[in-house]
This record gives C-alpha cells, structure tokens and sequence, in this order.
C-alpha cells in the first residue's frame, strides 16, 4: 500500500452518470489487477473505495458511478484537482489460475476491473471472452475499448436497447467449463456462480472503514473462516463463497 497525492489529469463523462478519471501518481504499490484505490475527499469521513481499471508507471485509472454525495463531489473536480490517496490495496485476481483461456463478465461498473485484467491475461497470450451486462445503451461503456484491446466482447442490456436483450447469463457461451472471473451486483454474481460453477474468481464490494483491514468492518463468513473483502478480497476463489 501505498499513501499519497495524486493528480487529476482528465475526469469525462462515459455514459449515464458514469465518469473515468485519471490521476498522476506512484503506482508502485499496484501489484495485479483488481486492486483498489481508497479517495479521501473534502469533508467526508471516510475514503471512497474505487476499483482500478488500469494503470501505467505514473497513471491509475478508475470509473465511477454517481450515486451519492461522494461521487457526485468527485465528477465535479477539475483537472489539477489533487487527492489524498490510499492505492494499491486488496487481493486482485490470479492470472495463472486461468490456462490458455479465460472468461471476463463484468455487470455495470463492475466493468473496470475486468479490463486491466484483460490486459494482463492477454499479455500472457490467452485467449479472452469478455461478457459485459448493462441496463441500456446509455449505459453502455468500454466495449471498443476491449475490442481494441483484441478481445471477443458479447454485450448484453436488460431493456434490449444494444446487444443482446438480457443480462450476461443470457450470452453465456456453449462452452462453460472455462476459467471465469466476474464483478458485478451480487444478483449477478449469484447467477454467474450458479451457472458456471467453483471454478473462477469474484470480485465482491463492501462497505468499507479503513480499506487496509485494521478496522475488521468488511468482515464477511466464507467456508474456510471470517476473510476481510479489503484485506483478503475483494476478488475471492468462487468455492469458498457462501451465498445462502
């Protein structure tokens, strides 16, 4: 983990209410995708945990979604804006549990972290399916992104308005006995997890005091004892989640 202050570089709207920012800074301390940032902003109390969706030597970016106080305060902060940082925590996803192929889905902004993760197991010459669930088109973020990335992307939409009408289990491939690795809203990863099986890695969200597993406050029961979703997670092997 690393403390410090970072730089808003760029911070633009991406589709409905969701926003990508990029901020200058050590990312020494990101180790593996799936990692988090935690965000102390202006007159909160607590930090703003943020999934990394990608990074270079001197650059992190994250996307967000506006759905309160502290991510409304956030897609208003100009370029040069600078913030209090917590990076590189949590337990992102393996790489080497996947073989020669892997499958991504991604729910809503549980999108972002599948795409670093897309470079990574593409770096590592696999082959990449990425499934990405969304509510409409206006919703709709990244899938070029992915493509220009050279994977195969299947979209999906609840109200039918791009893609395919449905959610990511309705575009599942015939083929399911594939390494997956998945973030999104629990319904999803419940879904994901009873089509597909143990054999993959969720990414689950928290609420979060600390971030850095002091305050125990994300603790949550799993088959093998209490794990911390900050410290442990937030990416868990599917076969020691407890979903009942």
């Amino acid at each position: 983990m690393h403390k410090g202050i970072y730089t808003i570089k760029s911070n633009i709207k991406i589709a409905a209410d969701v926003y990508e920012m990029v901020l200058s800074g050590d990312t020494s301390a990101i180790t593996m995708p799936g990692q988090f940032i935690n965000i102390l902003l202006p007159e909160k109390y607590l930090r703003r945990p943020i999934s990394i969706c990608d990074w270079s030597e001197d650059t992190i970016t994250i996307v967000y979604k506006v759905v309160g106080g502290g991510t409304a305060q956030m897609a208003t902060m100009p370029v040069g804006t600078e913030l209090d940082c917590l990076v590189g925590l949590g337990t992102g996803f393996d790489t080497k549990k996947s073989e020669t192929s892997a499958l991504l889905l991604g729910g809503g902004v549980g999108t972002p972290p599948m795409y670093g993760l897309a470079k990574a197991l593409l770096r590592e010459g696999k082959e990449v399916t990425v499934l990405l669930g969304f509510n409409s088109k206006d919703d709709v973020f990244y899938q070029e992104k992915f493509e220009a990335l050279g994977a195969k992307v299947v979209v999906a939409t609840a109200d039918g308005s791009f893609g395919t009408r449905g959610f990511v289990t309705d575009i599942l491939p015939e083929n399911k006995d594939v390494f997956y690795y998945t973030c999104g809203p629990i319904p999803m990863l419940k879904a994901i997890y009873k089509a597909l099986g143990t054999k993959g890695q969720i990414s689950l969200e928290e609420r979060m005091g600390c971030g850095f597993g002091a305050c125990m406050g994300c603790s949550m029961q799993t088959k093998v004892g209490n794990k911390r979703v900050c410290k442990e997670g937030p990416v868990f092997d599917a076969d020691i989640l407890l979903w009942e």
